[in-house]
């Protein structure tokens, strides 16, 4: 598998550190708000590379972490006249719902900030010791002028990231680019007892201290939107490096931005959209589809109307898997032909080769629609139950890695199934006014009936 490294610009073999097992840490949320629509893209994604990873055998552990300490989650606590923990608590759970229904799987840990204020003064008192940090003020800054390195990911040195800066002089720092690792409790913040006295974390720290605490101090992907390029991530590497003296990640991969309407998404141009918002108007598996419709790294637009299109997409893959469960039913115990058989092996090879190329999701589910075409075209040859369970197999393996056409078909209820036999009964000794009859009572419940050459059809309406 190739992926694109953000560090090197360029696509790269996949040669995980310990072989046959990939570490991958994906930036979370900050939980003081529901996630929007752009937060769920990297969630997504990020997802799908983890399915794609152990359907290619490989064991992964992945770590997503929850933010919940900052500025933004103490005004909302405050305002609120809560805790900073119950804000986190209520978030994170609410994550978690709207999450499932996108179908993201739960990480294999969700390391939150404020259980690891151990390990973060840990990571920054090694920093003060090695010269890369200092304290001013109860205040603990990053010295960007000892890492030479500073800049190399969003590929910048630090002199051309100062003269573009914009950011106020602070007599506290020693550089303007000079950033905070630990800062000095305020009044009516919450904080923690330190060598430098109480305060509480930097925002940069906390991932540098979590993702080498749960996947040691060398791990193979680091996951993210393209927001986080620079600074998050460009201060991750540069206090972690510093701190133990060598890269710590071998991959970073980024999505890239989502646009409403093709505009930035912002609260003040009002096209802001939590998922949560989104859910209460469109299915979910319609939105996720939608979030896999672009190569990852490719910008995309949210619209109205590109969510009904994958809502359409959605439904021709349901009525594909459906029909041939239905067809397999019937089928009889024929060989296929190996021509058959070839064209279905085939588009399942064409959709491993677009995940194994930079997780290629517009170039895989153009795979899965040859497989729903392979479907149609054999359809006229009267299909067999082993072309069927080869099609079925190739198209469950696709759509489980990408994470949609999840739900089992609805059962029949008994009373249907039971129009459904009669009127069997009734085509079959010719009696033709029984079977429309029988046909409209089974409308009036909500079920279409469709006659094949393979026997009675039915569906909901």
């Amino acid at each position: 598998m190739k992926i694109f490294n953000t560090m090197s610009r360029r696509k790269e073999e996949l040669e995980p550190i310990i072989p046959g097992q990939v570490s991958v840490y994906v930036c979370g949320p900050t939980v003081y708000n529901y996630f929007h629509i752009g937060n769920a893209r990297p969630f997504v994604v990020f997802d799908v590379l983890r399915r794609h990873l152990i359907s290619q055998g490989y064991k992964v552990k992945y770590v997503q972490n929850f933010t919940d300490i900052d500025d933004k989650m103490i005004r909302r606590a405050n305002e609120e006249g809560i805790t900073i923990g119950e804000l986190a608590d209520r978030f994170i759970q609410a994550y978690k719902e709207d999450s499932a229904k996108l179908g993201v799987t739960p990480a294999d840990v969700h390391p939150r900030a404020t259980e690891h204020i151990g390990q973060i003064i840990g990571l920054v008192k090694k920093l003060v010791d090695k010269g890369a940090a200092y304290e001013s003020r109860g205040d603990v800054y990053f010295d960007t002028a000892a890492f030479p390195r500073y800049g190399c990911l969003c590929g910048q040195n630090l002199e051309e990231l100062e003269n573009g800066a914009r950011i106020e002089i602070d007599e506290r720092k020693r550089s303007p680019m000079d950033f905070t690792l630990w800062k000095a409790q305020k009044p009516g913040e919450p904080a923690w007892k330190s060598p430098w006295g109480m305060g509480r974390p930097g925002w940069h720290i906390e991932c540098s201290a979590m993702s080498m605490h749960h996947l040691g101090k060398r791990f193979d992907i680091h996951c993210g939107g393209q927001d986080l390029v620079f600074p998050h991530h460009e201060n991750e590497i540069a206090q972690s490096e510093a701190a133990t003296g060598f890269p710590v990640v071998k991959y970073w991969m980024h999505n890239g931005f989502l646009n409403i309407d093709n505009q930035k998404m912002s609260k003040s141009a009002g096209n802001f959209f939590t998922v949560r918002d989104i859910l209460n108007e469109f299915n979910a598996e319609s939105v996720r589809l939608f979030l896999l419709s672009a190569h990852y790294r490719s910008p995309l637009n949210f619209s109205r109307e590109q969510i009904q299109q994958a809502d359409a997409t959605l439904k021709r893959l349901y009525e594909a898997r459906d029909r041939a469960l239905f067809l397999n039913s019937h089928a009889d115990g024929a060989a296929s032909s190996a021509e058959e058989l070839a064209e279905i092996a085939a588009a399942r090879q064409k959709f491993t080769d677009a995940m194994n190329d930079d997780m290629n999701t517009a170039d895989a589910l153009s795979a899965v629609f040859d497989l729903v075409y392979t479907l149609n075209v054999s359809i006229e040859k009267n299909p067999t139950r082993e072309s069927l369970a080869a099609w079925l197999s190739a198209f469950s393996f696709c759509c489980g890695i990408l994470g949609v056409v999840t739900k089992e078909p609805d059962a029949v209820p008994d009373e249907v199934q039971r129009l459904l036999d009669e009127r069997a009964s009734a085509r079959k000794e010719r009696r033709f006014a029984d079977s429309d009859r029988l046909r409209d009572a089974m409308k009036a419940l909500g079920y279409a009936v469709e006659d094949t050459p393979n026997g009675q059809k039915v569906k909901p309406i």
